[in-house]
């Protein structure tokens, strides 16, 4: 199946239903179908040819969605960016991939307007709230994009040209240089990824998807490709929403399926959530980094009538496991079993697979696994490398795990984040849960520092809950207590805030980079 017969069977099956819900409004299925086919045919007059890149750099709006779509049915390939791009990412980016066009707000053009006039390869950009002329430098043309999808006369779609195995997004991530990678996606690999979740998660038509995530995480881009895929609502919300807007609008809406992140449910914890009716809630998912055990405790204590599902993904693969609701209890410390249609195992350093409740590296086979990163073959042959069947390719995550005798599985850490201090290997996954048992902290992280004597020292760094006060020595103390001596902290930093990937993780890496520098 091609991605974007998701949106043609929805509007075919519930054509007036309210299919988007954005700031500026919403749209049935009719309406979202009818704006996308006219995005295709005006792509394809512009020169957009088969597997040609299109970027769009648009915040969560009804925009974004028909662009999607429309760029699916010119046989195009999507690439989500963040609307706060900088100019010197963009540009890269839009070299990398060779995008043939470009779709973001007429205001954020004037602000990168020289990164998309350095491309070599743009031919056409689409800008929303365009009121004048706009005449981009070089062999660019330009078009208003309102204009474009404006609902007037009927368009059919163009002709379908793709396949299942031909390139359908490229999702950006960063590399452990700090350079963006284009994972590559094929229909395949999208569809396959959407079905599996779909099933677990028992989405259906009646389901309202409230996504306060960016489209250009992959995580937020699957409330949309599921929630249509299903005939479901799709509401699309700022990242920057408060706690109480995201609230009011589960109550409002009658929203069903919430998807966050843990600074998501650290900020709804502080909320008093008896204040809403949220009655409607069917499920909460979490993922993009580990919900801290506490949290999972407090939310069920709060809401529980709503399922909670932990869940463990990676950008090359979308979704690689999922905890059972009903395994909360005891396994509140797994990322669960593996999703449908896919098989993991663990292997040692020597490529070996391990035995139960040993760690080694997770490798992920299935066909929601990456064709590859776009134009770095050395580094696909790093990560994807020959399976169990002759030809195949398997991912390896570069993530330690650990799977118990009935398969569920534990992360331990990031190959690349574990401390080695005083000759032990040293998770920070396992501090950083002491951590946040310490009422009062709201976010915390935990780094190895080059130490002459230890190998690594380890540095914990935390924020706290507005109106608490707690001090480096209490922090340390509790640690001390709950933790074997050579994994207890060296010393303690509390901050106003720690860095954040672009997905709203906590960076590790920057934060290494930041405390060695000044060191």
């Amino acid at each position: 199946m091609l991605l974007e017969e998701f949106l043609e069977n929805s509007a075919w099956r519930f054509s007036q239903k309210t299919a988007l819900v954005c700031r500026n409004g919403c749209l049935t299925y009719f309406d979202v179908e009818r704006r996308a086919n006219k995005f295709a045919n005006a792509l394809i007059a512009s020169s957009v040819r088969r597997g040609d890149r299109v970027v769009v750099c648009l915040e969560n709006c009804c925009e974004s969605a028909i662009c999607v779509f429309g760029i699916l049915k010119a046989s195009g390939v999507f690439v989500l960016l963040d609307d706060t791009i900088k100019s010197g990412r963009l540009h890269y980016i839009l070299k990398d991939c060779g995008a043939a066009a470009i779709v973001l707000s007429a205001e954020k053009f004037q602000n990168v307007r020289e990164a998309i006039e350095a491309s070599p390869y743009i031919q056409a950009v689409y800008l929303r709230g365009m009121t004048e002329p706009v005449q981009p430098g070089g062999r660019a043309a330009c078009f208003s994009l309102d204009r474009t999808i404006d609902t007037d006369g009927l368009i059919g779609p163009p002709p379908k040209r793709s396949i299942d195995a031909d390139l359908a997004a490229l999702i950006y991530t960063s590399g452990t240089t700090g350079r963006p990678k284009g994972v590559m996606l094929t229909h395949l690999n999208m569809y396959s990824a959407s079905k599996s979740v779909v099933s677990y998660l028992e989405n259906d038509a009646g389901d309202v998807f409230l996504s306060a995530l960016r489209l250009s995480y992959s995580y937020g881009l699957y409330q949309l490709l599921t929630g249509v895929m299903v005939g479901g609502t799709v509401i699309l919300e700022s990242p920057m929403a408060h706690p109480n807007v995201l609230l009011e609008k589960i109550s409002s809406q009658r929203v069903t399926a919430f998807p966050m992140v843990p600074t998501t449910a650290a900020l709804l914890l502080q909320s008093d959530l008896s204040e809403y009716d949220l009655a409607s809630l069917r499920y909460i998912t979490s993922a993009g980094a580990p919900l801290p055990q506490k949290y999972i405790f407090a939310l069920r204590q709060m809401l529980p009538n709503v399922k909670i599902f932990i869940m463990y993904g990676q950008t090359e693969c979308k979704r690689i496991s999922y905890l059972p609701p009903q395994q909360l209890d005891d396994r509140s410390d797994s990322v669960g079993i593996p999703i449908p249609n896919e098989e993991v195992f663990i292997i040692d350093e020597s490529g070996r697979p391990v035995g139960p409740g040993t760690v080694g590296e997770l490798v992920v086979r299935g066909s929601h696994v990456m064709r590859g990163y776009w134009g770095l073959p050395e580094e696909s042959k790093r990560v994807l490398r020959p399976g169990p069947l002759p030809g195949e390719r398997v991912l390896h995550t570069g993530d330690l795990f650990r799977m118990d005798r009935d398969g569920y599985l534990y992360f331990i850490g990031r190959k690349d984040d574990i401390i080695k201090t005083r000759g032990e290997k040293v998770s920070p996954k396992e501090i950083e849960d002491v951590l946040y048992g310490i009422e009062g902290i709201l976010e915390a992280a935990a780094v190895g520092v080059p130490d002459e004597f230890l190998g690594q020292s380890i540095l914990a760094v935390v924020t706290l809950r507005e109106g608490f006060s707690i001090s480096a020595q209490e922090i340390l103390r509790h640690c001390s207590q709950h933790l074997e001596d050579f994994k207890v902290p060296q010393r303690v930093e509390i901050r106003a805030s720690l860095p954040k990937t672009d997905r709203g993780k906590i960076d590790h890496r920057t934060l290494r980079n930041q405390v060695q520098t000044l060191s």
